[in-house]
């Protein structure tokens, strides 16, 4: 759908609860991701958050603790082996945010940031992306793991691209 200007204050009113109920365990502020966290940028209406944990082994509580605010355990597929925690508000069939929280020390979670801020900067690049997106969408009738595979191509590329920036500016 069309960029919504509402989604930075429903991640605000969502950063603001997990920050309180996760206050014990998290590394700095939970963060927006994804395509919602892209001013003009036409994204699925799911707002993506990403919040840091210091040592994945000692967050058991945190599946408690976001459930007392109404965040419900979502596992992905390699979660445990990633040392990260993936949650769905309010429920996975009808999710309005998705939270992924990630160990700190991890890589992963860096690449999230960096595609995000280079879109920002980049209205050109966040366009190319909202096309490709969009015929995605029209093809693919909700099949999510053909949308996400689809659209790789030109993540991994820009992130690809500035990785060798990264590289060349070092």
């Amino acid at each position: 759908m069309p960029y919504d200007a509402r989604w930075p204050s429903s991640f605000a009113q969502q950063q603001t609860r997990i920050e309180s109920a996760l206050r014990d365990y998290l590394v700095g502020r939970a963060e927006h991701v994804g395509s919602t966290a892209v001013p003009g940028l036409a994204a699925k209406p799911i707002i993506d958050m990403l919040a840091l944990v210091d040592d994945y082994d000692q967050t058991a509580g945190i599946v408690a603790k976001l459930g007392d605010i109404g965040w419900v355990h979502a596992p992905e597929p390699g979660d445990h082996e990633r040392r990260k925690w993936s949650f769905c508000f309010p429920d996975m069939a009808w999710r309005t945010h998705h939270l992924h929280i990630w160990e700190a020390r991890s890589p992963d979670w860096r690449r999230l940031l960096l595609f995000r801020d280079h879109l920002r900067r980049h209205p050109d690049l966040a366009a190319e992306y909202a096309r490709i997106k969009t015929e995605l969408a029209a093809v693919d009738n909700h099949d999510r793991p053909r949308y996400r595979s689809g659209k790789t191509p030109f993540v991994e590329d820009v992130l690809r691209q500035l990785d060798t920036s990264t590289d060349a500016a070092s």
